[in-house]
């Protein structure tokens, strides 16, 4: 394993996973570990909540899923629709026995902040959302609650992504991402339609993108945000992470308060690289409008990507192997068909 401090690299999750200190339930499959973070993959079942909750310091999830909090288990084996408004709890096929000195962060996947399903991964006797600290032992678990579109979930299926860091975390620099609204001949943004039909996880390409989306424009460079609707938009920038880097989308100012500018944070080294084919990429902004109507223009600062350097060198970068969002511009995610919007 990478002697410095920093995110671990491809290299040393493929170590992890040899070793023992991630545990899958059944064997890795391709892809499965990125550049910079590991997929966590859906086990076989669900159970549907009366609420979110956390365990704290003193109780495992186990403890916490009396009759009381637990509506109904969901098999997922055949598949299984978890819809709208609700709020499931599903185990993860990847337990954890990390080192003592590496913990562990984790995110939606971009496909899944894209769907506008919210995520958050919990462990035993966590005091916070999608972290674990350094030299957890035990199982994890996903919150899984869809927010516009619901979904049909199976086992195997991967809605967040895990980034281990090895040491204290070291931010380094920062970049501000602003709105792209320029007035053009294309859409400006695109934004999802209420009681569309059900978004097959494994569906990739495969669902009209004009039943589940309608395009948007924006006259002189502005866009108004109603409350509860969600959209997908652009930065002007053109984004890249070195490959001796990783990166994460946060708030630019959270003060704000009248729109959330990202659901998915992670990049991994290599996104936005020429040489791996991502010259131009573009950072796709999942927003949502909050508590009242709120204008947003063009060149507008909606959130920043924070900078953290890796432990080690990857064995591969970002898209290298091929990525549905290398190179990207404004795209939705990879479910819905190319050419359909």
């Amino acid at each position: 394993m990478s002697q410095t401090a920093g995110i671990l690299p491809d290299t040393d999750i493929a170590a992890m996973l040899e070793s023992g200190a991630i545990r899958p339930d059944r064997p890795a499959e391709p892809g499965q570990v990125q550049p910079a973070s590991l997929d966590l993959r859906l086990s076989g079942k669900a159970w549907r909540l009366r609420a979110s909750f956390l365990p704290g310091p003193e109780r495992t999830v186990a403890d916490c899923l009396t009759p009381d909090l637990v509506m109904h288990e969901i098999d997922l084996t055949g598949g299984a629709a978890l819809e709208t408004g609700c709020v499931y709890l599903a185990p993860l096929a990847e337990a954890l026995t990390l080192p003592g000195d590496v913990a562990a962060a984790m995110n939606p996947k971009s496909s899944t902040g894209r769907l506008d399903v919210f995520t958050r991964v919990i462990g035993d006797r966590s005091a916070a959302f999608d972290q674990v600290p350094a030299g957890y032992d035990g199982p994890l678990y996903v919150e899984i609650s869809p927010r516009t579109f619901s979904i049909l979930a199976r086992p195997g299926d991967r809605l967040v992504q895990a980034r281990f860091r090895k040491g204290a975390p070291e931010t380094g620099r920062s970049i501000t991402l602003t709105v792209d609204l320029k007035p053009g001949g294309g859409p400006a943004g695109w934004r999802a339609k209420r009681h569309s039909p059900l978004v097959d996880l494994s569906g990739v390409g495969r669902h009209p993108a004009e039943h589940f989306w309608e395009p948007l424009y924006a006259p002189g460079g502005r866009l108004v945000l109603d409350p509860g609707e969600f959209y997908i938009l652009a930065s002007r920038e053109a984004v890249e992470i070195p490959l001796s880097e990783a990166a994460e989308m946060a708030p630019i100012a959270p003060e704000i308060g009248e729109f959330r500018a990202h659901y998915a944070g992670f990049f991994d080294p290599g996104f936005g690289v020429h040489a791996a084919g991502g010259k131009g990429s573009r950072a796709v902004l999942e927003v949502r409008g909050r508590d009242v109507p709120f204008i947003l223009e063009h060149g507008q600062a909606v959130a920043k990507l924070v900078y953290e350097p890796m432990a080690g060198a990857v064995g591969a970068a970002y898209g290298a192997a091929g990525s549905n969002y290398q190179a990207q511009g404004l795209k939705l995610g990879k479910h819905f068909k190319t050419g359909s919007a």
